[in-house]
């Protein structure tokens, strides 16, 4: 019976993803047009400036990467949504309510962290690699960028979904200290290691320049700190909860 409910469920995600991969798909020019915004808003006034493709079917899969982004962005609802369904049953109504405010903050924070790249940190990374054009001159030859539309497409996908995941480290956490693996106190003591682990993943993610680390670090530190008041909190309903059994008994 299991197995049939799983397969039910992974029926309809994927029916699910497919619709939208068919309705992206459509709509790929424009949205591949969205995302290459940032570079095209940094070449703005330079006359000439154009995107490559060195293989003749690169932008028809380029465009199929595009589709599917697109269709896992918008049919993850239904994918949480039926993943919740075959979970749901198997829990105790206290354990619905408690796993209940994950399933949606995770596709918020995902969002904040694809808006924070989107917004703040492609177009500061893009004026960064595109102050190491050299003109030319005598003797010399210019150095232009010409991006290739496959490699700017898996550099900014890479980037919305590194920084995507990296803002659901609240959630982790969270759920980490409801089932007791982790607490406050743990992750207090421990902030140290956690701000030299955070600033590391930034430098990794990131171009290497100070501002663009401190852009990611900075929110991953914030959203560390709410992980604790969280683990905090759920502690102390914990701890009422046990003294409210003890004075019934």
């Amino acid at each position: 019976d299991h197995l049939i409910e799983l397969r039910k469920r992974l029926m309809w995600s994927l029916l699910g993803f497919v619709v939208a991969f068919i309705g992206c798909y459509f709509f790929a020019e424009p949205i591949y047009a969205f995302l290459t915004h940032p570079l095209a808003d940094a070449l703005e006034g330079q006359p000439g400036r154009r995107m490559i493709y060195t293989a003749l079917y690169e932008t028809f899969f380029t465009y199929i990467k595009v589709a599917a982004f697109g269709a896992l962005c918008i049919s993850f609802p239904i994918i949480a949504s039926q993943l919740w369904m075959f979970v749901a049953p198997g829990l105790y109504r206290n354990e619905r309510r408690a796993f209940l405010p994950f399933l949606f903050a995770t596709p918020i924070l995902f969002v904040a962290g694809a808006a924070l790249v989107y917004y703040g940190l492609m177009p500061m990374m893009i004026r960064f690699f595109l102050g190491f054009e050299t003109p030319g001159g005598q003797g010399s030859l210019p150095i232009q960028l010409e991006a290739k539309v496959s490699d700017y497409l898996d550099l900014v996908m890479s980037f919305i979904f590194a920084f995507g995941l990296s803002f659901q480290l609240p959630v982790l956490l969270t759920l980490l200290g409801r089932v007791g693996l982790v607490s406050s106190d743990f992750l207090k003591k421990n902030r140290r290691y956690a701000i030299v682990f955070v600033f590391v993943v930034a430098a990794v993610l990131t171009p290497p320049d100070v501002l663009s680390q401190f852009a990611l670090a900075i929110p991953l530190l914030v959203l560390y700190e709410a992980s604790v008041c969280s683990v905090w909190l759920i502690e102390r309903g914990r701890a009422e909860e046990a003294k409210k059994a003890e004075s019934a008994v």
